[in-house]
């Protein structure tokens, strides 16, 4: 199930249910993306914040929630190879995929 793309704050977070698996793509910055998966978005989000969630995002901040893709299957695997196919789209895709 692929949910819509949310623009909102860096404070600001969709709605997402504890322990569900989900891709997700942050705006930085210079308007390069960042893409991860967690089952904990909301401590991820908050550990980006915070720049302990990855060098890239922490170098590149303040960053902006622009995609969040929920797991239908809802396991790690599951959300491991759908990251993996997105950071292997080019940059014009993930545009398309964010605007989708």
């Amino acid at each position: 199930m692929r949910a819509r793309a949310e623009k909102v704050s860096r404070l600001e977070q969709p709605h997402v249910p504890p322990g569900q698996w989900v891709v997700y793509l942050l705006r930085l910055s210079d308007d390069s993306l960042y893409c991860g998966c967690t089952n904990r978005f909301r401590e991820r989000m908050e550990a980006h914040e915070a720049g302990t969630g990855s060098r890239l995002v922490r170098a590149r901040r303040p960053f902006f929630i622009a995609y969040v893709e929920t797991i239908a299957e809802n396991n790690r695997s599951a959300a491991q190879k759908r990251e993996a196919a997105i950071k292997k789209l080019g940059k014009r895709e993930k545009e398309t995929l964010i605007d989708s």
